[in-house]
């Protein structure tokens, strides 16, 4: 059983501020190691639950922040960034029994979680006319491949969108924005609880798992700056939408991704 892990980070337990999120700031290496950890939990969940190879995706900001040290041996990891559109699921093909998410965190825009953002911060990006979260970019991505997600860790906002999508998806909420302050659940809680619903997800039946493609793509990516949106909406077969925003339509999830990753 082949299983993808992806790992992000402002959605792990306790990170409350950007400082705290990026490689070789002060305030960063604590959170470092819990993103480790709490990786390092979710592949003893997989590995309980029947894994018997896991590809892991290091998918934050430099993606270069995992001690891979103690990583098993039928554990390959992906650091730094390939730049092909598939992006944070880099190397995700229809090989993989199903994808595990860890640390991911709501949408741009959202309350929920002081860190919260879709793939930058200087855009915001709507698919068919919702605001769209990086959980809900990659569960597609996925998608494309036939691979259902099984399990999610990340705050409160985000394992909420999760259960309006798929309910049979298993959810773990690290904490809780408010304003510009989080609530947190013992990192410990979080270690353990990972590592014990990733196992009890692994035995969920993938087509209960499975989130269904749309037939049409309605892209808009919103900008802060008019500048960068104008420029933007000269790539092939998009549009400048007032205000701020380039607007894209396909039935093809990948040409999703590859504006996405162009735009981005």
């Amino acid at each position: 059983m082949k299983v993808y892990i992806s790992a992000d980070i402002e959605g792990i337990t306790g990170t409350t501020s950007w400082s705290e999120t990026e490689l070789n700031a002060p305030d960063n290496a604590f959170f470092r190691k819990q993103m480790t950890k709490e990786v390092e939990a979710a592949i003893e969940g997989a590995i309980l639950g029947g894994a018997t190879e896991i590809l892991l995706k290091d998918a934050h900001d430099s993606a270069r922040n995992l001690d891979i040290s103690n990583l098993p041996v039928n554990c390959k990891v992906i650091r730094g960034w390939t730049y092909e559109p598939m992006c944070m699921v880099a190397g995700l093909d229809s090989s993989f029994n199903r994808a595990i998410f860890i640390g991911y965190h709501s949408k741009g825009g959202s309350a929920r979680n002081p860190l919260a953002h879709t793939l930058c911060v200087f855009a915001d990006v709507k698919i068919n006319g919702e605001y769209a979260s990086e959980f809900l970019i990659n569960t597609y991505a996925a998608a494309l491949h036939g691979v259902p997600v099984s399990f999610v860790s990340g705050d409160v906002g985000l394992t909420e969108e999760i259960q309006t999508i798929n309910d049979n998806i298993v959810t773990f909420a690290t904490k809780e924005g408010v304003g510009n302050a989080t609530i947190s659940v013992s990192p410990q809680l979080t270690l353990k609880e990972t590592k014990r619903l990733v196992a009890a997800s692994m035995k969920v039946e993938r087509g209960a798992l499975q989130v269904t493609l749309p037939e049409r793509f309605v892209v808009e990516i919103i900008y802060r700056d008019h500048t960068r949106a104008y420029r933007n909406s000269f790539y092939p077969n998009a549009t400048f939408k007032p205000h701020n925003t380039v607007k894209f339509v396909t039935d093809d999830y990948f040409e999703v991704l590859r504006i996405l990753q162009f735009l981005t």
